[in-house]
């Protein structure tokens, strides 16, 4: 523990920060969540038809977007590393803002797969890059609830993003002379463009820099980071380059496949699985009425994201924390398309989600438990490059099995099987015996 954790100062400082850059780091990623998944309302909305898109060709669209993401990851947050959070991360919005803006104008499926392309390289280092800055403001010991409440903005962005969607393609259908699932690419993307303004004025790199926080609330949490990083840095010795050959490192890239294969499998295609259900259980759902359904399990989500997070902090454990709602979530999904009615399939999904939502915060946790500076911004990018390669395959096994079968079930059965495999992985890294470089890192209660 760090030492003078429950000092007044530190935490009315952490207070301070999470208040001021928790909502505003939120609603940068809400924005980004939504510019890069909306996508999913415009399928079955008429993007599909338009551009004659296969369910295969509709999942390597989605999915497309990885391979920019993946092939700037690591460059990009090393630049954020070096430059500062504050300009870094005001050039990543206002660049993925006109991108996502231009996907309105596509004419033919191979403009979206570049536009789509083009998109991944502009967002690459946004999320390892707030994971990152949220290290230089809170100490290890609150940061799983501080990333719990900025990443309650992914089921937030599916929960207000898809009625939103729904009402742009339903009513602006014919604004500017375009269909709706255009207008919604459109509207949708203004924001990203403004808020990259916002964060030159609004961020700060580091404590040491924020005038809205009293000197000596700046002086004890700079303190309180600086111990905490020296503490790694004694006990760790891992360097840039150690980082990103650490068999832990690629382990938890694993953990983290399994997650965002559920995470993005289910947010691309829940639309698409719900539309299934009126010729599964014959009933008729408005594009109004499929966006209220798909939030419903992303409120749920938030809610248990956020309380999870709060628990894992509480009691310290770390690896269960993620297991445990990766597996549940796994086991329930495959088993949707199998019930007999609408209410009982949401009930599963909504399981699965809440898996997925409980499962995210947390595992930002563990990698930098034992990871700071150069090698924590290489370190984190790669574990989210490599666990984000299943952004791509998600989506398109997904659709390409469902082109096979006739049917989602296949596709479902390989989410199940990939957030269960990614939950025994946590588990059996918890066991696994310590390398020469991790050595105190298992004796600690780093990943635990």
């Amino acid at each position: 523990m760090t030492a003078g954790l429950s000092s007044p100062l530190l935490t009315s400082a952490t207070r301070r920060a999470g208040r001021r850059l928790i909502p505003f780091l939120g609603l940068l990623y809400l924005v980004n969540y939504l510019d890069r998944s909306n996508m999913s309302f415009a399928g079955p909305n008429g993007m599909n038809d338009a551009l004659h898109l296969s369910s295969a060709g509709f999942g390597f669209a989605a999915g497309i977007f990885f391979f920019g993401y993946l092939l700037l990851e690591v460059p990009s947050n090393m630049i954020l590393h070096k430059v500062g959070a504050r300009r870094w991360i005001a050039r990543i919005l206002v660049t993925w803002g006109v991108v996502a803006g231009a996907v309105a104008f596509v004419n033919t499926a191979g403009m979206l797969y570049f536009l789509r392309f083009l998109l991944g390289i502009a967002e690459a280092g946004f999320f390892p890059g707030i994971i990152l800055y949220l290290t230089f403001w809170f100490p290890q010991e609150q940061r799983a609830k501080a990333t719990a409440w900025f990443m309650a903005a992914v089921p937030l962005s599916s929960a207000i993003g898809s009625p939103m969607s729904a009402l742009l393609i339903e009513h602006g259908h014919g604004w500017f002379g375009l269909d709706g699932w255009r207008v919604m690419f459109l509207v949708e993307a203004i924001p990203a463009v403004i808020l990259g303004g916002v964060c030159w004025f609004f961020l700060d790199d580091r404590p040491a820099m924020a005038k809205w926080m009293p000197q000596q609330e700046r002086d004890a949490l700079t303190q309180a980071i600086a111990t905490e990083d020296a503490e790694r840095s004694d006990a760790y010795r891992v360097g840039i380059r150690e980082s990103l050959a650490s068999g832990r490192v690629w382990a938890l890239a694993a953990v983290y496949f399994g997650i965002v294969y559920g995470l993005y499998a289910v947010g691309f295609f829940l639309p698409t699985i719900i539309k299934g259900f009126e010729s599964q259980f014959q009933v008729t759902y408005s594009v109004m009425q499929l966006g209220l359904i798909t939030a419903i399990p992303f409120v749920v989500g938030a809610i248990a994201m956020v309380l999870w997070g709060y628990h894992g902090d509480r009691t310290g454990e770390r690896v269960w924390h993620v297991a445990g709602p990766t597996i549940v979530g796994g086991l329930a999904i495959p088993i949707t398309l199998y019930l007999g009615s609408p209410v009982a399939a949401m009930v599963a999904v909504t399981i699965c989600t809440v898996g997925i939502m409980c499962a995210l915060p947390t595992f930002w946790a563990l990698p930098t438990n034992f990871l700071a500076g150069a090698a924590a911004a290489s370190g984190i990018a790669l574990i989210n490059a490599i666990g984000n390669t299943a952004g791509f395959l998600g989506p398109y096994i997904t659709g390409w099995l469902a082109d096979l079968t006739g049917s989602e079930k296949a596709g479902l059965w390989a989410v199940g099987f990939a957030m269960v495999a990614a939950g025994v992985i946590a588990v059996a890294l918890k066991a696994a015996p310590a390398t020469p470089h991790s050595s105190k890192l298992a004796e600690s209660d780093a990943i635990a």
